[in-house]
């Protein structure tokens, strides 16, 4: 898959160095009762975390729950952009196809709870 696939970029996912790495664009939800998958929001991953929006304390949280989601250490996990906004995106040192293949695993979150729009 090539980044001008436009399948590369689903759940906010793109290939880098021929699928070697990947990038992954996610939108976050800090101060969350829990934290995990929190299902998809304009196409990309959602994820929440309860740690607040201060001090980096959502950024270091989101990392960790990125590495989880991916099956990877946190350490192989780099913010690269978004520290400050709901939009996040990370780099991850795995494989593209095996990141895709985990978020495409991801339970879908039970909305019994949602309140309707």
């Amino acid at each position: 898959m090539n980044a001008g696939d436009p399948s590369a970029m689903r759940h906010g996912l793109e290939p880098l160095a021929g699928g070697v790495r990947c990038a992954l664009t996610i939108r976050a939800q800090p101060g969350a009762r829990r934290s995990g998958f929190a299902g998809f929001w304009n196409g990309f991953v959602k994820v929440a975390v309860s740690a607040p929006p201060e001090d980096g304390r959502a950024n270091d949280a989101l990392r960790e729950e990125v590495a989880r989601i991916a099956g990877v250490r946190a350490s192989a996990v780099v913010l690269v952009s978004g520290a400050t906004s709901r939009e996040k995106r990370f780099e991850i040192d795995a494989p593209e196809a095996t990141v895709r293949a985990r978020i495409e695993a991801l339970p879908t979150p039970d909305d019994k709870g949602a309140n309707p729009a």
